[in-house]
């Protein structure tokens, strides 16, 4: 069954895709943000934000037989704001904080405020995050090397 909602370059649903960014996000950008809306609505916690630990598997050659990698701390929340859509989030380390924040834009995102919480919040992180990458990118280009051959003329 196909899901209309989902990206067909990806494969991602617009809700995985803003969990994803907002689970990588800079918890400091991601805070600054959100205070720049002003006052947040109320939630209740469905699961404070706790830390635990979780498998990493990988694979030989990104196609291999699967492996584990080893443990990685993450802190995941859950919530539900006063009008009823819950939000739910996944963060690496144990910054309970920005987990905190990360489910409340999910929340957020499920309501009639969405788009104006996508243009305000997620559009500058997903920027922020392609500049990331493409310093990243331009610093790993700086150090390529290209081998060649030189014809001698012999030929």
């Amino acid at each position: 069954m196909d899901d209309p909602e989902k990206d067909e370059m990806t494969g991602l649903t617009a809700r995985q895709g803003w969990m994803g960014l907002l689970a990588a996000a800079d918890p400091g950008a991601l805070a600054a943000r959100l205070a720049a809306l002003g006052e947040l609505p109320a939630f209740e916690w469905l699961r404070a934000p706790e830390v635990g630990g979780v498998m990493v598997r990988g694979r030989a050659g990104g196609t291999g037989a699967p492996f584990n990698l080893g443990e990685m701390t993450v802190t995941r929340c859950s919530l539900r704001l006063t009008t009823g859509e819950v939000g739910h989030a996944y963060v690496q380390g144990r910054d309970k904080a920005h987990a905190e924040r990360a489910a409340l834009v999910d929340a957020l995102m499920q309501g009639p405020q969405a788009a104006a919480l996508r243009e305000a919040v997620l559009v500058p992180l997903a920027r922020m995050r392609s500049a990331a990458r493409a310093a990243r990118a331009a610093k790993a280009a700086a150090t390529k090397v290209d081998f060649f051959t030189m014809v001698r003329g012999e030929d």
